[in-house]
Parts: structure tokens; sequence; C-alpha cells
């Protein structure tokens, strides 16, 4: 799996808290510990005009299914398993992209023209650098975008951006996890959904 590359903005754009479209009961003396207390996504600009995300699960990963490492490359349906995605898209352009990242070193890329309506002559062609580190608490997946790779935009303008993530619990269960959920469904495409602005001009020294 490829290494981020450390020249990226030293502080981040902006760091915000995922939540799960089914909150969990209240806690009480005899509820266990979730298998994810806080799951934390981190944008960063660099200096092509890219992006470099962290994705960073707080909490126990011996009670995840976390994808074993495979041959970096593309593949489709990642979103079966535990996997981290970005949407992104131009203000006022109903176009996006849609990325996945799999802690097996895996990606996917997709372009639309409007919503769930795929563009395949689009889909943005690109090898992100990845790297996906696990310990006693934290999962942390972080990947750099190049500029090549996102939708462009006019100086001045800031991308929209929605972080999500599909969890997988140890059951074969899938939580899923986004920064807002607009719908009483799970819908990452839900374009109310992509609450984040990212200037991919904005490097801080």
């Amino acid at each position: 799996m490829t290494q981020p590359d450390p020249s990226y903005a030293k502080i981040p754009t902006i760091t915000v808290g995922l939540r799960p479209h089914t909150l969990p009961a209240p806690i009480t003396e005899d509820t266990p510990p979730a298998a994810v207390a806080m799951l934390l996504g981190t944008l960063h600009a660099l200096p092509d005009g890219g992006m470099r995300i962290v994705f960073d699960v707080n909490g126990d990963p011996a009670r995840l299914r976390i994808p074993a490492a495979a041959e970096p490359g593309k593949a489709d349906g990642l979103w079966q398993h535990t996997c981290f995605e970005a949407f992104i898209a131009t203000p006022g352009e109903e176009a996006y992209r849609e990325f996945n990242f799999s802690p097996s070193g895996q990606w996917a890329g997709y372009a639309f023209s409007r919503y769930r309506e795929r563009n395949t002559v689009a889909d943005p062609s690109f090898t992100p650098r990845m790297q996906c580190r696990v310990d006693a608490g934290h999962l942390m997946l972080e990947v750099e975008l190049p500029a090549s790779a996102l939708p462009s935009v006019a100086a001045g303008i800031s991308l929209q951006v929605g972080l999500a993530a599909v969890i997988e619990l140890a059951d074969g269960s899938l939580d899923y996890w986004a920064v807002h959920h607009p719908a009483a469904q799970p819908d990452f495409h839900h374009r109310d959904g992509w609450v984040l602005s990212f200037d991919p001009r904005m490097i801080s020294a």
C-alpha cells in the first residue's frame, strides 16, 4: 500500500465527527462498550490542489470485520464490507464523484451525472496513496486524492463534500455512518448530507 505524502497542510481544513444512521440504545450500567465509540473524518489540502482524508475509528477493532490486505488496485463492491467513502461535487452542478476506500488497500472512483446516474465515461482515473493502521483502540485509514481526481472548481469556490463509512461488525451486520443523514434510510448519495466545504487551495504552513 503506497504511503501518504507528508507535504500536506499541517493545520486541517476541517475535522468532523460521523454518526451512525441508527443511534445506539441509551447507555446503562449493563450496556457493553460500543464496537465504535467515535468516528472522525479530517480533511487536509495538498500542495497540488488535491485532498488528504483521514478516517479514525475509535473503539474495539477486534469487534469489527476489517478486510484483509489485498493487492492494491481498483475494485467494485467495497461498500459491502468495512469501507470509507467520500462524495465530492462542485456547488450548483448535478454531477458528482464517489470514492470508496477499503482497509484492504483497494479503492474505487465513480462519476455520476446526477443522483445515482452513473457516467462511466467520466469515471476518474487515479491512483490514491493509502495507508491503514490498526491497533488496540483505533482503525485509521489515510488517503490522498490528486487534484486530477477531484471535480474542477473555479478559484474562490469550495467543493461540496460528504464523508461516510460502512462499518461491518463481527456478526456481519452493517452500520452506516455519515456526518449528516438527511433521509429515513441510509443514503450517502443524498446531496443534503454533503455538508462540508473544502477549498483545495487552502494550504497552511
